[in-house]
């Protein structure tokens, strides 16, 4: 896919389900989209269904030097000369406690929702700065206050917010923007693996629709030239801090 001057290309990790997913579909009709994730079905099948559209098939856990995700970023970037919106919506969730979570629910926490986002961005920045791109980091409430069972999901957001803030400051001058959207507990499939953690009922009542994350990642979009939306937090509207 090479794109065309008079339509911008957005790049969607995590595409394929949740925020992704709608992310994706709401950018369809004005951008080309790259749709990344790992079901290598999914992706196609999305992809297929989009105006116009592309596939990333990676396993956003594999980032050894040629591996999985190494092979499909040099693969997309032959491809693309710009990109006008990176959305990372790619993300793992492990819940457990300090005292019994293994090791390897936080290198993998780490390696997807942090390690795997700066490979993306790193690969895709030529193209960003050309475009004078956005990167939207789909962060998580989690990245502003940690709790009880939630430390390996809760520290590699707190990472992911460090990694985006720095790089904000880093691409100022190269017209790239970077905005951290925070959303509260979201009715997705995540949320569903979540409560079933818990043990607890599932209210979809209670938690944030996906439209509204999309309305939130669409005014980041929207900015005007000058002006750059750094961070959003979106809550359940009766939300309160525990």
């Amino acid at each position: 896919m090479t794109a065309a001057p008079d339509r911008p290309v957005a790049v969607v990790t995590g595409g394929t389900r949740g925020i992704g997913l709608a992310i994706a579909r709401d950018l369809a009709p004005t951008h080309l989209v790259v749709v990344g994730g790992r079901s290598a079905d999914a992706v196609h099948r999305l992809a297929s269904s989009l105006p116009s559209g592309g596939g990333l098939v990676a396993d956003f856990a594999d980032v050894s030097p040629g591996g999985s995700l190494d092979r499909a970023l040099a693969e997309v970037g032959q491809r693309l000369d710009r990109v006008d919106v990176l959305v990372h919506s790619a993300g793992v969730l492990r819940s457990g406690t300090v005292a019994q979570s293994p090791a390897s629910d936080w290198l993998e926490s780490m390696t997807v929702n942090v390690v795997a986002v700066e490979m993306v961005t790193q690969a895709l920045l030529p193209a960003l700065r050309r475009a004078h791109g956005l990167v939207l980091a789909v962060n998580s409430g989690s990245g502003l206050v940690s709790g009880a069972s939630s430390g390996a999901y809760c520290a590699s957001k707190f990472a992911l917010r460090a990694l985006t803030d720095a790089l904000r400051e880093e691409e100022r001058g190269n017209g790239v923007r970077v905005t951290s959207l925070h959303p509260g507990r979201v009715d997705t499939d995540m949320q569903h693996e979540l409560v079933d953690f818990e043990g607890a009922d599932y209210d979809a009542g209670a938690y944030l629709d996906v439209a509204s994350v999309v309305q939130a990642a669409r005014f980041a979009m929207a900015a005007p030239p000058g002006a750059s939306v750094d961070m959003l937090s979106v809550r359940p509207r009766g939300w309160r801090e525990p």
